[in-house]
């Protein structure tokens, strides 16, 4: 046999991993079931108007004490994803949508980078095979997406609603404000141009949003890619950018891509998970240590570390919603490589890489296949794009490694109320004192995961953190007053099942976020065993199996107390 035939499945593009698409098939026809899919089923037609959807659903409108929020079915997804028409990728449109179909994916959104062929030629040309691949696979929301280079920062994703006035928007936005194209990529402390870059950031923000109130598009949407990964992302950089257009700005990767690099023996002894090998540079923020510049099983140090710069935002009272995805350019163990240029080609003047070709031969790589390892759930109550850009603005968001579970929900009410409650984003609005019941079903994972393994949860922890409103010191990271306070064994436990857990409502608002593992590697969390007595923990360079350590995270629920 060759090497190509003794691929792992998720590693193998000839292999088709059956029951995962099942899964995916599976809950498609559930939720026909359930009347969610309605007119926006016909994927091939113009999206459906924003407005269809509320930006931001309100849990209880203002008006009373608890809360109420849809019955949601939850639809899994990839926002950062690279094709030839990424110059340090590989991929065709058809190729990554194929398998996105294969490992269960409902969504997708194609990133290509900026620079100077992409800007010339690669939205227009995109966007026709976009339209391609959306045909070809018709029960599949493709979006077409951009990761932009934020002026003095990291990356980023941004979403475009399909329709009118996507290629447009993006390539104006590209050209307009992408740092690097504009050489605005400078935000060290000494650097003189840093204050020009960060306020060019926020401009860009508040164009976008500008855009979607004139209704030159129909939606879009901003996520933060890898904050941490070289520490250039700030904590006042992060508040800005959600202060210029708080509904377009809505989060960050919780956990970035390229979740294979340090499988044993493949990328070195000093690889690891997500490619955060980096070390504090002139550009980094200094008041980030250097333990944030690793991942925590698979996991940002701003989420992983429970008290830490994801807390810290939500402790100011507002959403700010955290995702993963594979960030797909060169997949682990695969066998394709790019093709040769033609004579007198290259990427500025064509804007597209050649089409690969396969060797049999594994090649280097650090990323794993859309939904084949990182998975983000979006509640929608339809089927349709603009309901998966709704979802994710009002952050009912759960993300998991590995295919560690099959569901998730998550609600939570006051005990005397008989509703369902609220969702994860959502806001409950109760008295002092009042007893509440927080409810979290989870279905197990029922089939073996692309590495072959059937994945089990081992625990579930509740995060409880105070909100305190908006700081004082825009740079600070850290939450005091977040810690696990509840954490449930379910090791062994099957099936559907649903964990009860009692909350008193103190006498200030607070919010509450899940997290669990499979229970493989665990320590004392990066702020002390008070705070977070097993946490995720950083895996040693170059040992780094991402199927031995597997996390999901919620997005939290806020409760807003208001009186006696």
């Amino acid at each position: 046999m060759t090497e190509h035939q003794q691929l792992p499945a998720w590693a193998d593009p000839g292999v088709a991993p059956a029951s995962l698409d099942a899964q995916g098939a599976s809950r498609r026809q559930l939720l026909r079931r359930a009347g969610l899919f309605g007119a926006a089923f016909a994927l091939g037609s113009a999206a459906t108007p924003a407005v269809a959807t509320p930006a931001v659903a309100s849990s209880q409108g203002g008006r009373g004490y608890g809360g109420e929020d849809p019955r949601l079915a939850y639809l899994v997804g990839d926002h950062h994803i690279h094709t030839v028409y990424s110059h340090d990728a590989k991929y065709t449109f058809s190729q990554l949508a194929a398998k996105g179909a294969e490992y269960g994916l409902d969504w997708m959104v194609f990133t290509e980078h900026s620079n100077v062929g992409h800007a010339r030629y690669g939205a227009a040309l995109e966007n026709a095979e976009i339209r391609q691949a959306r045909a070809a696979h018709p029960r599949q929301l493709i979006f077409q997406g951009l990761e932009w280079y934020i002026p003095a920062a990291e990356h980023a994703t941004v979403i475009a609603a399909p329709g009118r006035g996507e290629v447009d928007l993006l390539t104006r936005f590209e050209t307009a404000y992408d740092g690097k194209l504009l050489g605005y990529d400078k935000g060290g402390a000494a650097d003189a141009d840093t204050a020009r870059n960060e306020a060019h950031a926020v401009a860009a923000l508040k164009w976008l949003d500008r855009q979607r109130r004139s209704g030159a598009i129909d939606d879009v949407l901003v996520l933060a890619n890898h904050p941490l990964r070289l520490g250039i992302d700030s904590p006042h950089e992060l508040r800005a950018w959600r202060d210029a257009a708080p509904e377009i700005m809505i989060g960050m990767e919780g956990a970035p891509g390229s979740q294979g690099a340090a499988l044993p023996g493949w990328r070195g002894a000093n690889s690891i998970r997500g490619e955060y090998e980096n070390k504090p540079s002139a550009q980094s923020w200094p008041g980030y240590p250097a333990a944030a510049y690793v991942t925590y099983g698979g996991f940002d140090w701003a989420t992983a570390t429970v008290g830490g710069l994801w807390d810290a935002m939500l402790a100011e009272g507002r959403l700010f919603s955290v995702t993963t995805n594979s960030d797909a350019h060169r997949i682990v163990h695969d066998t394709w490589k790019n093709g040769d240029w033609a004579p007198g080609q290259n990427f500025d003047t064509t804007g597209r890489l050649p089409d690969p070709v396969n060797t049999d031969t594994p090649q280097p790589g650090s990323d794993f296949w859309p939904g084949a390892f990182s998975r983000t759930h979006v509640g929608v109550t339809r089927f349709g794009y603009a309901a998966v850009m709704a979802g994710l603005r009002a952050g009912r968001v759960w993300l998991d490694h590995g295919h560690l579970l099959d569901g998730l929900d998550v609600r939570l009410r006051r005990e005397r109320d008989q509703g369902r409650g609220v969702t994860l984003g959502g806001r409950l609005r109760v008295r002092e004192g009042e007893r509440l019941t927080l409810e979290v079903t989870v279905t197990a994972a029922s089939r073996a995961n692309p590495a072959g393994i059937r994945p089990e949860v081992a625990h579930v922890d509740v995060i409880r953190g105070a909100v305190r409103g908006p700081v004082s010191h825009r740079d600070s990271w850290r939450a005091p007053d977040t810690r696990v306070v509840t954490t449930k064994d379910v090791l062994g436990r099957k099936g559907t099942y649903t964990l009860r857990i009692p909350l008193t409502a103190g006498d200030e608002s607070f919010y509450v976020r899940l997290r669990g593992s499979d229970g493989h590697r665990n320590g004392t969390g990066y702020l002390g065993a008070s705070i977070d007595p097993h946490g995720p923990v950083p895996h040693p360079p170059g040992d780094g199996d991402p199927w031995a350590d597997t996390w999901f995270y919620s997005n939290p629920v806020f409760v807003d107390v208001v009186g006696r």
